[in-house]
């Protein structure tokens, strides 16, 4: 499984010029995790269980994101999480896409400004490393 993310993070490398690939691959730092820490666990746990110190504040219990891919069949749902976490999959605890909890941390790129920016670059990065750390605390 680990060996997909890092495949498709370096695609992402080739396709967008991230560092993405380069982060997931580093042992003295943990990109991916650094993200999941600081925009994740106050709700979904620092182990992603759901059991963040803020979890219980809210409405909707935030689901486990460890057995995510146990959930879909033992793959996976690569476009599911990126389209939840850059805000187009509307998850309320999250926000809307005008106004996410993370402010512009994962903003994805603005339909009216068609340049491939660095803000999107970044942003991109940032779901990718998130992604590859969700990716590699999947239940087995």
């Amino acid at each position: 499984m680990a060996k997909i993310a890092v495949k498709w993070l370096m695609v992402a490398n080739l396709t967008f010029g991230s560092n993405a690939a380069v982060w997931a691959q580093d042992s003295n730092s943990d990109f991916g995790k650094s993200l999941f820490l600081s925009a994740c666990s106050n709700c979904h746990g620092i182990d992603g269980k759901g059991k963040g110190p803020l979890s219980d504040q809210l409405k909707v219990v935030p689901p486990d994101v460890t057995v995510l891919a146990k959930k879909n069949g033992g793959v996976f749902p690569v476009s599911t999480v990126y389209e939840m976490i850059d805000g187009r999959r509307v998850i309320p605890a999250h926000g809307t896409r005008t106004m996410p909890v993370w402010g512009d941390l994962f903003a994805p790129l603005q339909l009216s400004n068609l340049k491939w920016s660095r803000r999107y670059t970044d942003a991109r990065t940032r779901i990718l490393a998130i992604m590859d750390y969700l990716n590699r605390i999947q239940e087995k």
